[in-house]
């Protein structure tokens, strides 16, 4: 593919992540789907130039709901797996396959500060944590004094390791 096709195919999943999104979700999951695809259209070797868009789109929803406990009944928005393949005329078996393959390419994980829902970052239990002397411990046992250094440095999209020594 060239790179004006990729452009294109970057431009038919934003389009059908987005639609999906809108109908379906919110608009923190539809900002989320577009960094993911915009991520994965900037790779050396761009993974969506092979196969379907519907596979590909359906994926990128798995991917980022998958890490954002979307098919979490107590959680919502709740969707199921055979709900983002059945609205994409999918097997659920391969969308769950390229969205796997996709967390693996970007290290994806529960709480992945880059592609957490703003709900998921505010109730991330590591916000209450911070290591000192490199053992992991609540932030209120610290003093006053350091809590306040903690949220500071979290504020400024930094995070603290304290040293006693």
């Amino acid at each position: 593919m060239t790179k004006q096709e990729i452009k294109q195919r970057e431009a038919e999943l934003l389009e059908m992540t987005g639609a999906f999104c809108r109908q379906n979700l919110n608009e923190d999951y539809l900002q989320l789907c577009e960094k993911l695809i915009k991520k994965l259209g900037r790779k050396r070797d761009v993974p969506f130039q092979r196969g379907k868009p519907e596979i590909w789109a359906a994926a990128v929803i798995h991917a980022i709901g998958s890490i954002n406990f979307l098919f979490d009944k107590s959680f919502e928005p709740y969707l199921t797996a055979e709900q983002i393949s059945g609205h994409f005329g999918t097997k659920n078996s391969t969308v769950s396959s390229k969205a796997r393959e996709i967390k693996d390419l970007f290290g994806m994980w529960y709480y992945s500060p880059e592609f957490s829902t703003q709900r998921m970052t505010e109730s991330n239990p590591f916000n209450q944590m911070v290591k000192v002397d490199g053992f992991i411990v609540p932030i209120h046992s610290l003093p006053e004094d350091a809590q306040q250094m903690v949220k500071e440095a979290r504020a400024k999209g930094g995070d603290l390791e304290f040293k006693t020594r």
